[in-house]
């Protein structure tokens, strides 16, 4: 989804469509008709009045790693009699190899600006600030409001309680009489960006879910080396193989346990993030174009699901 998406222009089956296509046709000739509505599925965590974001614990993430990580750990001590031979997964090479490879690959393969962001994006799966849509809209609102009452230069004093950046800024700019499609401009700019760096934090641990089951691989062909060099015992050749598979299941367990569920998780906050940063824009036009409130909050509605409008204050 595109914020820099056009609006279509009037079709005759449009008009056939009566009261539904009239609708459509006024959103689409509003100051926010470069967007998209997108229903945004998850009301994204709490938000003081303010609109200030707090990072909260992602609890589906972390629910994930326990459950996933019991099941592992069940499979392995399942049909043992002795639950000493749990210590035949422990393997420092293998997790050296693992992890340490994937970390040197990735090095190669990101700029070292990038690489250094890697523990922050890991992070951001487990605690990620972005504020409640329903209460971003009824600051809109009530800024709306304001405007229209007070006038632009009213919201100024309101800028010291926003503490989410991008909308902080949007609310500048307006104030400060730049025109619509400047503000429009610079907003698409930041909120593209913003996108274009998510990307890169997904990738990285997508490589890094593509790089550990290569090097698990790499352990367990040089245990096979120094196992076969050596055949004069046989009692040790069972002992051997399994010690060379266990590289094999680090890297299998580091890809698809850990690090391609958190790039899915990434992927997911980011377009929540993006369909965010278009609420903000659009009620930021509307402000500035001096809206009556009850319009805008009608319109910004088009951004929630049916169960989350009934959450909006009347």
């Amino acid at each position: 989804m595109s914020i820099r998406a056009h609006a279509r222009p009037d079709r005759p089956r449009d008009r056939q469509r009566g009261l539904i296509g009239s609708i459509a046709r006024r959103v689409e000739r509003a100051p926010c008709a470069g967007f998209k509505f997108r229903p945004i599925h998850a009301d994204t965590g709490p938000a003081s009045p303010a609109g200030g974001t707090r990072s909260s614990m992602d609890l589906g993430t972390l629910i994930g790693f326990v459950f996933g990580l019991g099941l592992v750990v069940f499979s392995m001590t399942h049909g043992f009699h002795d639950v000493g031979l749990l210590k035949l997964f422990i393997h420092v090479p293998a997790a050296m190899m693992v992890v340490g490879g994937s970390l040197a690959a990735l090095l190669i393969h990101f700029k070292l600006e990038e690489f250094k962001q890697l523990g922050k994006v890991i992070g951001r799966t487990f605690l990620y600030p972005i504020p409640s849509v329903t209460e971003e809209i009824d600051r809109i609102v009530l800024y709306a409001g304001i405007a229209r009452k007070d006038g632009l230069l009213a919201l100024e004093s309101k800028l010291e309680e926003v503490k989410d950046p991008f909308f902080s800024k949007g609310i500048r700019l307006i104030i400060d009489g730049f025109s619509a499609n400047t503000v429009k401009d610079i907003l698409e700019l930041d909120a593209e960006v913003e996108k274009a760096r998510h990307a890169t934090g997904k990738k990285m641990l997508e490589q890094f879910g593509t790089f550990a089951p290569a090097f698990g691989m790499v352990e367990t062909l040089i245990a096979l080396v120094q196992m076969l060099s050596n055949l004069s015992d046989p009692t040790t050749i069972g002992v051997g193989m399994a010690g060379a598979l266990v590289g094999t299941f680090y890297g299998a367990f580091v890809a698809n346990m850990v690090m391609l569920p958190m790039a899915g998780k990434l992927d997911v906050r980011a377009k929540q993030e993006y369909q965010m940063r278009e609420l903000m824009v659009a009620g930021i036009m509307a402000i500035q174009a001096g809206e009556k409130p009850v319009l805008i909050k009608e319109r910004l509605k088009a951004f929630l699901t049916p169960k989350m409008r009934a959450q909006i204050k009347s």
